[in-house]
């Protein structure tokens, strides 16, 4: 574990899978904490589970794909806690459609809250992060390979977010670091439907041969913010269980 103590994270995509995990992690290490996510309800289940006091904890409706709510978590982060230490953007969305039938609607979307997202956030919250701050992105395994059959637009999505990451660490640089994590297949509730399908097929692919644990991305995250990471940036670190070593 870290030493997160007396800094404060802003993660989005808090209310499940790698945000939830991500975020009981940084409030074990001691950090402050804000939850954002576009389900309200689930991220105050969340915060009130960490902290009952809610002194280190508090939940945000965040819609990643509208800059406006980027804008407004980011304050809320500022008013709560003075500034922002470590920005995660966990936020995102994995949808299947033959790219022959995919309309625009699913392929707007899908840049909006993938890419676009990270963008709005990291924007709105440049000003307020303090110095010697962190940004970790999250991308996919699917980002190096473009996805499995029906995902080439989450594919294009992630490449995007680690071509933005390599450009976001020359912006900021020396001053923040950033970096990016590439999962693999981790069991979240975003992936239920793809493992359900592909199973073994799937299993047979990753040299570890089982699924990835949300908390085993939420570690290398809190790696990556801590000061055992602090001459590492623009990098991403590929966490797939051998299934893609690029």
């Amino acid at each position: 574990m870290f030493d997160f103590s007396g800094k404060t994270a802003l993660i989005t995509g808090a209310a499940s899978g790698i945000g939830k995990a991500t975020a009981e992690y940084f409030f074990g290490c001691g950090a402050n904490v804000v939850l954002a996510d576009i389900n309200e309800g689930a991220a105050r289940v969340v915060a009130e589970a960490l902290d009952p006091s809610g002194e280190r904890v508090s939940a945000f409706r965040y819609d990643a794909g509208a800059s406006v709510s980027a804008a407004e978590v980011v304050a809320h982060a500022v008013e709560r806690h003075s500034g922002i230490d470590h920005l995660v953007s966990c936020a995102g969305i994995y949808d299947q459609q033959i790219t022959a039938e995919m309309t625009d609607e699913a392929w707007r979307r899908t840049i909006a809250i993938n890419l676009d997202g990270v963008f709005f956030l990291v924007r709105s919250a440049i000003p307020v992060l303090r110095d010697n701050g962190a940004i970790v992105t999250l991308a996919s395994v699917a980002a190096h390979v473009g996805g499995t059959g029906g995902h080439a637009h989450y594919g294009a999505s992630k490449g995007g977010v680690l071509a933005l990451t390599r450009g976001l660490a020359k912006d900021l640089a020396p001053r923040i670091r950033v970096n990016c994590v590439s999962p693999g297949l981790i069991e979240t509730p975003m992936t239920g439907g793809l493992i359900g399908r592909m199973g073994e097929d799937i299993l047979k692919q990753i040299l570890l041969r089982r699924y990835g644990k949300p908390s085993e991305i939420a570690s290398v995250i809190a790696f990556l913010c801590s000061d055992a990471a602090s001459f590492v940036t623009g990098e991403t670190i590929i966490v797939s269980g051998g299934a893609y070593m690029g």
